[in-house]
């Protein structure tokens, strides 16, 4: 079990691969609240962003996150997969987040963090290019108001969209669609080599990564113990939805969860069992079981895997009011599979010209260096 939990101050530890002296504050600017901005699309928002928003709240107090329209990552990057209403709201919904900014230019200026009032922007380890190959923190990296946090390696959006695309009707057997079985894999292998950033690779969770998003708290006389089962396969708005839904059906509600990390979840149980039976229900002391309007699949024995919370008169049904769906998801990609292809091949493309022109500049220093100390 994971416990998680709701907004806290700055619990959570700066990722050790974070420099100390980089996100140190003068004691001058310790006196009063740190503003931290952040920005992106935020487009299939996954375990990396998240955890670029955790890390980012760890340097400061106060978390603003700017949310770049449809428009802009369009022109940019190509056609998102979540409109700008569901990538705002999705955004909102994670805990480490107290403020977003809508329509947020894709280029970061120092004109946004004065507006703002921010301190400064933290993005991860990677780099953000515009439709021209520039690179968007360029201007408040050279005035000092730039801070990294490091990326999550194996997670990113352009991985998600191709396990999307190349999923089979073992995965989702709903869906009927032959592009799943024609599709070969784009991604992840660009023209000319592969990017260190957003190309496929394997994402391995560890017990350091789910303790880093755990906040202890347990929970309290008076609460109403919720509990909730799923997949939440590629957690979406949907789910969001339908959390909040969930998180309302009590005056004081402690939601236990598989297996996600967001400000609606108490505590998380990994490994659940499909059939919510007398042994879990007794041993968190459940109080309410609630599933959405999705349909109830039998366990393996056909047996109805709520059967005992029925039984018991602690079952509810919750209607969230959004019918959106993980196959809702992937239908809106197959639609647009040859824009995301082109979009992601071309990303990994410029990626991977910027990353060599550094590589050689970095050699070129380091040969000055050798050069200069042999004299």
């Amino acid at each position: 079990m994971i416990k998680n939990g709701h907004h806290t101050s700055s619990e959570q530890g700066i990722e050790s691969g974070a420099k100390q002296g980089d996100l140190a504050c003068s004691p001058e600017k310790r006196k009063r609240s740190v503003r931290v901005w952040c920005d992106g699309c935020y487009d299939m928002v996954h375990y990396g962003h998240s955890n670029q928003l955790r890390q980012a709240k760890a340097m400061g107090d106060y978390l603003i996150v700017g949310v770049h329209t449809d428009e802009e990552i369009s022109k940019h990057k190509g056609p998102p997969v979540f409109t700008q209403a569901e990538r705002y709201k999705m955004v909102r919904a994670i805990k480490w987040v107290d403020e977003i900014v809508e329509g947020a230019p894709y280029v970061t200026t120092l004109d946004t963090l004065d507006k703002y009032n921010s301190d400064f922007c933290v993005h991860g380890d990677d780099i953000t290019l515009t439709v021209d190959g520039k690179d968007t923190y360029a201007e408040v990296k050279r005035e000092g108001r730039y801070r990294e946090c490091r990326r999550t390696q194996g997670v990113s959006t352009t991985d998600l969209v191709g396990r999307m695309l190349l999923m089979t009707k073992t995965h989702h057997s709903n869906i009927d669609n032959s592009d799943y079985q024609q599709h070969t894999d784009n991604f992840g292998k660009g023209p000319k080599g592969h990017s260190p950033w957003t190309g496929v690779s394997q994402f391995l969770q560890t017990s350091q990564k789910i303790i880093q998003f755990a906040s202890g708290q347990e929970a309290q006389p008076g609460d109403t113990i919720i509990y909730v089962a799923g997949a939440f396969d590629l957690f979406h708005i949907g789910h969001v939805d339908f959390l909040e839904t969930v998180y309302k059906q009590a005056e004081r509600p402690y939601v236990i969860v598989g297996l996600h990390f967001d400000q609606y979840v108490s505590e998380v149980v990994i490994g659940a069992p499909y059939a919510v039976g007398k042994d879990l229900l007794d041993h968190f002391k459940v109080d309410l079981v609630c599933h959405g309007k999705t349909e109830v699949f039998p366990d393996r024995d056909t047996a109805d895997p709520y059967a005992e919370p029925k039984k018991r008169g602690i079952f509810r049904t919750v209607d969230s009011g959004n019918g959106l769906t993980t196959d809702d998801i992937v239908q809106r990609i197959i639609k647009n599979r040859l824009l995301f292809e082109a979009r992601n091949q071309k990303k990994e493309a410029k990626e991977i010209a910027v990353f060599e022109a550094m590589k050689s500049q970095a050699e070129g220093e380091q040969a000055g260096d050798t050069a200069q100390a042999a004299q």
